[in-house]
């Protein structure tokens, strides 16, 4: 209980000192991942709505909800895939890839300073950490869940 209790308290903890950041460029954590997602892609910064919802592991409902709030602000645009008539591909505009820059700066900055008090080698321990428990709760979520305890009821008292 210790472990996913610490996991919980920091994941709450770290929520708005993160979106202190994103707030500065108008962005929640969800968008601020889409614009990260495009840049990490690389030069031409576009990728299909599947594989940015890989990048992100989120749903293509929350794929589609985040890429049209920033298309509407002018940070994403939708094209045609010259690859297939019937997809679409999302790239950031020149504004978008401004604004991803200066976020991507002021949150590597940011997380830099939470996590201060770890060295370079413990960071490293705790990532890799993280990511075990991450594969082991996927494993763990694919088994079966066990069969509940059974418990004598009031009228097995007859």
């Amino acid at each position: 209980m210790a472990v996913l209790g610490r996991i919980g308290r920091l994941s709450r903890e770290l929520d708005g000192p993160l979106q202190r950041v994103f707030g500065r460029f108008a962005l929640d954590r969800g968008e601020f991942d889409v614009l990260a997602s495009m840049l990490r892609a690389g030069t031409p910064y576009q990728l299909t709505p599947g594989a940015l919802g890989e990048s992100m592991m989120v749903t293509s409902g929350a794929v589609t909800k985040r890429v049209d709030r920033l298309e509407r602000v002018g940070l994403l645009a939708r094209e045609p895939d010259p690859r297939d008539r019937r997809g679409v591909l999302v790239r950031l505009t020149p504004q978008g890839l401004e604004l991803v820059n200066q976020a991507v700066e002021q949150h590597v900055a940011n997380e830099e300073r939470l996590l201060a008090g770890l060295t370079r080698k413990d960071r490293e321990q705790l990532a890799r950490l993280l990511r075990q428990l991450g594969e082991s709760m996927h494993t763990a979520e694919a088994a079966p869940a066990p069969a509940p305890a059974s418990s004598p009821t009031a009228s097995s008292s007859k």
